[in-house]
């Protein structure tokens, strides 16, 4: 017997309706912050950073690919793992679905990590994923967004990270759990795992100048994971009370 709370289908409908105008007020509330994000300054980028990519070396304002708005997914993947991180894998399984919907919609979306392109390519053969995928090694890009650290930065817990400082310092760092588990999967250890992050920047070209718009991290990628919106929906929600369950969509058994 389920010692979850049972009714009927008159009750059940009268608590689905106050569930209801709820779920307006936060849709109502997601609206305004969607439009406060839009309204928020932009500022101009100088720096002229450079990438790898499929077509070959790359500008920023290239990576647009003749639009005008640019999402970047910053995809934890240094130039030490062995595969990209299982998390932002998850995320990534859902860019296929929508790459193509955004670029018609004058929206390019591309991932951007710091691994040679040629690891890119390989692991993005293996997910099967076509979105772009660039390789900002060597540069600035990712430490300058502030989604890659250096070990010294990490040794003195000077990490910037989702707009506060520390978290991550070399002293502090787990050894088992999660992060450490994701780190072997990686085919690394958890120091150099966590010397890079996630999250998603925006940028925007106008005029022919480049300017970046938005920034989010950590919790912030949630609405862009696909799988989590409908497990808030599913009966048991994220049910994660052990912890990470999900691993590379090839690694699952077969079911």
């Amino acid at each position: 017997m389920t010692i979850h709370i049972t009714t009927t289908r008159e009750e059940w409908l009268v608590a689905r309706l106050g569930l209801l105008e709820d779920e307006k007020e936060l849709t109502r509330r997601s609206d305004e912050l969607a439009r406060r994000r839009q309204e928020l300054p932009w500022v101009q980028v100088d720096k002229e950073y450079r990438f790898e990519t499929d077509e070959g070396s790359a500008a920023l304002a290239d990576l647009f690919r003749g639009r005008s708005q640019l999402l970047v997914y910053h995809f934890m993947f240094g130039p030490d793992y062995k595969a990209g991180c299982p998390s932002c894998s998850a995320i990534a399984d859902g860019f296929n679905g929508f790459y193509l919907h955004l670029a018609n919609h004058d929206v390019t979306l591309t991932a951007v990590s710091r691994a040679p392109l040629a690891k890119l390519q390989a692991y993005k053969a293996r997910m099967g994923w076509t979105f772009p995928w660039a390789s900002s090694a060597g540069g600035d890009f990712n430490y300058d967004f502030n989604v890659s650290f250096t070990e010294e930065a990490q040794r003195a817990g000077t990490i910037d990270y989702n707009y506060r400082r520390g978290g991550f310092v070399m002293d502090a760092l787990p050894v088992t759990g999660p992060v450490a588990d994701f780190a072997a999967m990686s085919g690394t250890d958890v120091p150099t795992y966590t010397r890079d992050r996630p999250g998603m920047s925006a940028f925007v070209r106008d005029n022919g100048v480049v300017y970046h718009t938005y920034s989010t991290y950590a919790r912030g990628v949630d609405g862009i994971w696909g799988m989590y919106p409908w497990l808030d929906r599913a009966p048991k929600g994220r049910n994660e009370a052990g912890g990470p369950w999900w691993r590379r969509h090839d690694e699952y058994e077969q079911r």
